[in-house]
């Protein structure tokens, strides 16, 4: 069914029946529950304490019984919060702070623990450019450059071997 279609079909309801289907999609479907909860409860404060604790526990997780078990430091987890925020409607500010968290609290866990998988520092990289475009696409660049200068000395100061691609990204933006 095209969009088209559906406005036309939508236009034919009348109160009562719109109001049974909306609920019927609450009801059936997770995600327009998820969507509704957050619309008339948005809560980002909450929703973003409980994603930077989710990626934190990628580089520092803690077993139920107390002891810290083996690390993941799986991007994609943050990468699923991003786009869940993204789909939300959550402010870009908060989108952009998690972007930012993640690199950090991983460059947090370099500095304690030797890293020897590249993909860990592509990674990164990859991280690193998508927060960058995302900044610059809703116009909060300025407001993120110091914690995005932050980073760039991490890599120095850790010797990241692609330290001179997220140096290129900065200067790009210097110009």
């Amino acid at each position: 069914m095209s969009k088209r279609d559906l406005k036309k079909y939508v236009a034919e309801l009348n109160k009562e029946q719109l109001e049974a289907q909306i609920i019927e999609l609450y009801e059936k479907f997770s995600p327009v529950k998820v969507y509704y909860n957050f619309v008339f409860n948005p809560k980002e404060e909450t929703l973003l304490q409980e994603c930077k604790l989710k990626i934190s526990q990628e580089y520092y997780p803690i077993k139920k019984s107390g002891r810290r078990s083996k690390p993941k430091m799986r991007r994609s987890v943050a990468q699923k919060h991003i786009k869940h925020f993204i789909l939300l409607g959550v402010d870009p500010f908060i989108i952009a702070d998690v972007m930012l968290y993640n690199i950090e609290i991983a460059q947090t866990y370099s500095s304690e623990h030797i890293i020897k998988h590249e993909l860990f520092f592509k990674s990164m990289f990859n991280s690193f450019e998508q927060a960058v475009i995302f900044l610059i696409a809703n116009g909060i660049l300025n407001d993120f450059k110091p914690r995005l200068k932050s980073i760039h000395e991490e890599t120095q100061v850790q010797k990241w071997y692609n330290e001179p691609e997220f140096n290129a990204v900065l200067e790009r933006l210097e110009y």
